[in-house]
């Protein structure tokens, strides 16, 4: 019995994956959701955080920022912002980020930065963390 599913996810800069997959974990805004072979059809809001995917029982992990999935009951479709493998990112970059939005944090602007420096925050400290993971740094 065939158990996978099509799934493709596109940022504005490229197509990041487009292929078939057993199944996916995503972070949403209310939390993870897996999503196997026909899963009910949903669209849901990505938050920041992984992108989890299950290829001939192996598992890859990539970052991902913000966007929408879209579940069918033969394909998925992700639209985010941002999507990255561990061995594309830039640690020290990251670490910048990282750096800059503590910085803006401290600096107790409006709330409106203050959720803005929140967000990157968040999204350099999971760069950082998907990247040593898999980097062994």
């Amino acid at each position: 019995m065939d158990n996978k599913y099509h799934l493709e996810v596109l940022t504005p800069y490229r197509k990041f994956y487009d292929g078939d997959v057993e199944e996916i974990i995503v972070t949403t805004n209310a939390g993870e959701v897996g999503v196997q072979k026909g899963h009910i059809p949903m669209t849901v809001v990505l938050g920041i955080g992984t992108l989890k995917i299950k290829n001939d029982n192996e598992w890859r992990e990539a970052s991902i920022s913000n966007g929408f999935m879209e579940v069918k009951q033969d394909n998925v479709v992700i639209l985010a912002n941002a999507a990255e493998w561990p061995e594309e990112i830039d640690i020290k970059r990251a670490e910048a980020a990282k750096e800059r939005a503590e910085e803006r944090l401290r600096q107790k602007k409006s709330q409106k930065e203050y959720f803005l420096a929140k967000a990157a925050l968040r999204r350099a400290l999971v760069r950082m963390t998907i990247a040593k993971k898999y980097k062994n740094i």
